[in-house]
């Protein structure tokens, strides 16, 4: 691993959080010791968050987090980079650490069942399976797994809608779920499964560590995926692609 190279660190767990107000100047504390930069949101539902500093730092404030949220399991995401891709560090306390609008979910214990990225190619292939996206469409346009479907969503707070319109289409099948990160196709799982689909299902750690474990072997992704950054997009091999932030500034 290279010293000078900034490593950006995108982390979310799904944990009972009673006092997140509590939370927010520890974590604010820590990550301004350290000169990080991004954002990191805090909820009842847990925490969600994208910084990049040294890697020493920025696992150092993972870590921090595990111990203030008494999170049994958290997602880690590491790339790195040339330069910050955040222009400096917020911490915020929000409803949800991902909007949804659905009410009181407890994500934590009804989320669905997750797929290692190794398994991913084969599961989707089953003919019982039937694959969503939880993307927004701009994102879903620039990149997705063959044969996915696309919700056509905005925003990910119309995907419930769009499920309850198209409950039919989902009866009777194995339900695959993915998203960038791994956060939203979580959630999304938990909320399935609050209406009654029992055979949920959804990509450990998202795109982004598929192509990361895979390295996209059988062609089943095709195109960029879009990344909530100045890096706005990477290709298959997890480098900036041309236009983005980091490669005009080279």
């Amino acid at each position: 691993m290279n010293s000078s190279r900034v490593a950006i660190l995108s982390f979310y767990s799904f944990v009972n959080i009673s006092n997140p107000e509590i939370l927010l100047p520890k974590i604010l504390l820590v990550g301004k010791k350290k000169l990080l930069k991004g954002t990191i949101l805090i909820a009842t539902e847990g925490v969600n968050g994208s910084v990049s500093g040294s890697y020493e730092n920025v696992k150092l404030l993972v870590d921090e987090i595990i111990k203030l949220t008494v999170a049994d399991e958290i997602n880690v995401k590491i790339n790195y980079s040339n330069k910050h891709p955040f222009q400096k560090l917020k911490v915020k306390i929000k409803p949800e650490i991902i909007a949804m609008n659905v009410g009181e979910l407890d994500v934590y214990s009804l989320k669905g069942k997750y797929v290692e990225p190794r398994d991913w190619d084969q599961f989707i292939c089953l003919d019982d399976v039937i694959t969503i996206d939880t993307r927004n469409d701009y994102e879903v346009a620039v990149g997705s797994f063959n044969g996915a479907i696309d919700p056509k969503t905005a925003t990910f707070k119309e995907f419930p809608e769009w499920v309850d319109k198209n409950i039919s289409l989902l009866a009777d099948k194995k339900i695959a779920m993915y998203c960038t990160g791994g956060i939203r196709c979580e959630k999304s799982t938990a909320y399935l499964q609050r209406l009654g689909f029992n055979e949920v299902y959804h990509l450990k750690g998202g795109i982004l560590q598929y192509l990361e474990d895979t390295q996209n072997k059988n062609n089943l992704w095709q195109g960029e995926c879009f990344v909530f950054d100045d890096r706005r997009m990477v290709a298959s091999d997890l480098t900036p692609t041309e236009g983005s932030w980091l490669e005009r500034d080279k």
